[in-house]
């Protein structure tokens, strides 16, 4: 924004292969897309921080992937960068405000802790958590995640391209369970 303050987006949209959900059947397609934007410092030297909104966007394209609901609510980002290291830990809270009256509402927190390391050569291994609590199913999903990522050039864009796998720590009866894989691609822009 300027000199004092960085506004940084935030942008998931999940693309969703699940095989064997009840009995036989599979679901494919996207997921609902939370979009955040955090306000931040624009000098941070010992600590990043960043504060704003965070939005949940029915954009499902399957009922069972999506909550067909829209939703609001804070989001709070904070890390430590130093040698190659990267240590933090992102958290948001929503709320449906609107969307289909049939559905449930939504009262989710998301808290996702990360440890990361990235060699001079934009090498990074990373372990996280994407824990998520139902607040009015009163119940958890807590996936724990190992993920090798490298910095590449497509064409004249940078992109983390990379994949590890996903290993269901906690989750409701009937919920995920075992261990899956992902693959990431995430675009990156840089400040010129």
């Amino acid at each position: 924004m300027n000199k004092k303050w960085n506004l940084i987006s935030r942008t998931v949209t999940p693309i969703i292969l699940q095989s064997d959900v009840v009995g036989a059947t599979s679901r494919n397609g996207l997921g609902d897309t939370t979009q955040s934007f955090f306000l931040s410092p624009g000098e941070s030297r010992r600590v990043v921080w960043g504060l704003g909104p965070a939005l949940l966007i029915p954009t499902a394209t399957d009922d069972s992937l999506g909550s067909k609901k829209f939703g609001i609510g804070p989001t709070f980002v904070v890390l430590k960068q130093r040698k190659g290291w990267t240590v933090g830990a992102l958290t948001n809270h929503i709320w449906s405000v609107a969307g289909d009256d049939a559905r449930p509402d939504v009262s989710s927190t998301l808290l996702q802790p990360f440890i990361k390391y990235t060699t001079k050569t934009a090498w990074t291994i990373g372990l996280s958590s994407e824990t998520t609590y139902d607040w009015r199913s009163d119940k958890a999903n807590v996936p724990i995640n190992l993920v090798v990522t490298k910095v590449v050039r497509l064409g004249g864009q940078r992109v983390s391209v990379g994949g590890g796998s996903r290993c269901w720590a906690s989750s409701p009866s009937g919920g995920p369970s075992g261990c899956g894989i992902r693959f990431l691609v995430v675009p990156v822009f840089t400040k010129k």
